[in-house]
């Protein structure tokens, strides 16, 4: 690292003004701060400096988000080759499940997802740094990664590339940049597709990669092919009784949604992979517990009611509370988008009604909603609406107690 600080040092003339690359001085300085931790003092009044910065925190999270990155390359691949006949076996006996093949397959069709929504997101934000000659914030690190784990495998890169523009644009650069943005940036991104292009982001067919990609994989589909998801067989169900099935047919058990082998969205699959992260994040105190908490007590409590008191002719509200936890983008949502620090609630009774407002409404809107069975996209977005005036009610009634209390004092 020292050399590189050198070599960072020796060039950083020229970039600041006067020099010959002056005019590039925000994107030269969003490198050095991504790289190193930024030595720049106040210019008034005292400040207390964290070792960890923005960009730290931020990273934090792409790292927490690396085991459900690397979980869904596999199991694109899983899926792929279920789909076509070539796994029989376990996917842990490497004599029939060719893993590197596997995985390998699941690598060629998610890491250009990756680059594309990097490339658009990151050039636009360098491109209205330079416009505004500001720094280039930090918050597109993570949004940049999150957009290609919430969207079908059998998405086009530029749909994705369209998506995240709009996204980095509409949800983010025009209510200021990183911190003033009042929606989910990659959220939004997902809703431009849903409505944008539906057939892309619903149905049979777009969760499992059925093409050959750099001569890996290919194959015909069998005949009992169906790409359709759990949430999407339970949604089309009849009845109280109802069995999930794999994209070959086969029944699918609650142990394989929790693990994650399952059609979806590339990264929400694995609750396993999901809960690694959120570990990292609340051990590292990036997220909060209380909203993480708050989220699975409001989807279990109410798919629980559903359960008692639903109708019998609607199946979704007969799914178990503990499978609804498994199944979607529940999970994903309640640990790295619910607790965005931008676009949720800050009091910390706050979150926890932020939290199991979230947890509700995407359980009714699965249940009450047939036509769209994943509500956890709708429900984020919406609460991210409420969050300020959940923030407001409980910021002026701490307010109203203490001058309560004051009043009492005074006049005692």
């Amino acid at each position: 690292m020292k050399a590189l600080r050198k070599l960072v040092d020796k060039i950083k003339p020229n970039f600041q003004e006067g020099g010959k690359l002056s005019m590039f001085h925000s994107v030269f300085d969003g490198f050095e701060t991504f790289l190193f931790v930024p030595s720049k003092t106040s210019k008034s009044g005292t400040h207390i400096h964290d070792a960890v910065d923005s960009k730290r925190m931020m990273s934090m999270v792409v790292i927490a988000l690396v085991p459900a990155l690397l979980f869904g390359m596999f199991n694109v691949g899983y899926q792929h080759f279920l789909a076509t006949g070539q796994l029989v076996a376990t996917y842990w006996n490497p004599q029939t499940a060719q893993f590197w093949n596997i995985f390998l397959y699941g690598v060629a069709l998610v890491l250009p997802k990756v680059i594309v929504s990097y490339v658009v997101g990151l050039g636009i934000e360098f491109t209205v740094a330079q416009w505004k000659k500001e720094e280039i914030h930090e918050g597109f690190l993570v949004s940049g990664i999150l957009i290609p784990l919430i969207v079908p495998v059998d998405l086009p890169l530029w749909m994705l590339a369209v998506a995240t523009a709009f996204s980095v644009i509409f949800a983010k650069e025009v209510f200021g940049g990183t911190g003033m943005n009042i929606f989910n940036v990659a959220l939004v991104a997902r809703a431009f597709l849903f409505f944008a292009y539906p057939t892309k982001m619903s149905g049979d067919e777009v969760w499992v990669g059925t093409n050959e990609v750099f001569g890996l994989g290919g194959g015909q589909l069998v005949d009992s092919f169906s790409g359709a998801t759990p949430l999407g067989q339970t949604a089309v169900a009849t009845g109280k009784e109802f069995v999930i099935h794999n994209v070959a047919g086969a029944t699918t058990s609650w142990w394989d949604m929790f693990v994650g082998l399952i059609p979806g969205s590339i990264g929400e699959t694995s609750v396993i992979a999901i809960a690694l992260g959120a570990i990292l994040l609340l051990v590292t105190r990036v997220a909060s517990w209380k909203t993480m908490l708050s989220v699975f007590l409001g989807g279990a409590i109410t798919a629980f009611l559903f359960n008692t008191f639903g109708a019998e002719s609607n199946t979704m509200a007969h799914l178990p509370w503990y499978y609804h936890l498994v199944l979607g983008g529940f999970c994903f949502g309640a640990v790295f988008m619910a607790t965005d620090p931008v676009t949720s609630a800050r009091t910390e009774k706050g979150k926890w009604i932020f939290g199991f407002l979230i947890g509700a409404m995407a359980i009714v809107i699965r249940v009450l909603n047939p036509g769209y069975p994943e509500g956890m996209m709708l429900a984020i977005l919406l609460m991210n609406i409420f969050a300020p005036l959940i923030d407001y009610f409980f910021v002026q009634a701490n307010i109203s107690k203490r001058l309560k209390r004051t009043t009492k004092s005074i006049n005692a």
